[in-house]
């Protein structure tokens, strides 16, 4: 028989947000099955690669294309920092608008919105 090479989940008390209810709460349910399929199924250096692949295109292609890998890398981080928000401390929440901060100008750079 092969050996099982899928990831256990990561340590914790739980999955989803305490009392959350609207919006969180149903986004939470959502992301259930796509955090499990990326943190089980898919290789650890997957999304990192193509995270950073899609941040050089976008600084690298200073068209629409460049605008719309820059979208892709904002709408995961976005995604994720939203999931995250509330087990941040303060820093933790200013580092993750300052980066959204940034990605947004980029990406309306290469949008030409700026």
């Amino acid at each position: 028989m092969a050996p099982d090479n899928k990831r256990p989940l990561p340590q914790g008390e739980r999955f989803f947000t305490p009392g959350a209810t609207g919006l969180r709460k149903a986004v939470e349910r959502r992301s259930a099955v796509p955090m499990t399929f990326l943190f089980t199924q898919v290789p650890r250096w997957v999304a990192p690669v193509v995270l950073v692949i899609l941040l050089l295109a976008g600084f690298a292609v200073a068209n629409w294309l460049g605008g719309v890998a820059a979208l892709l890398v904002l709408a995961f981080v976005g995604w994720l920092a939203f999931l995250s928000w509330p087990s941040l401390g303060i820093s933790g929440k200013v580092l993750r608008i300052a980066v959204l901060i940034f990605l947004v100008l980029l990406m309306a750079t290469r949008f030409g919105i700026w």
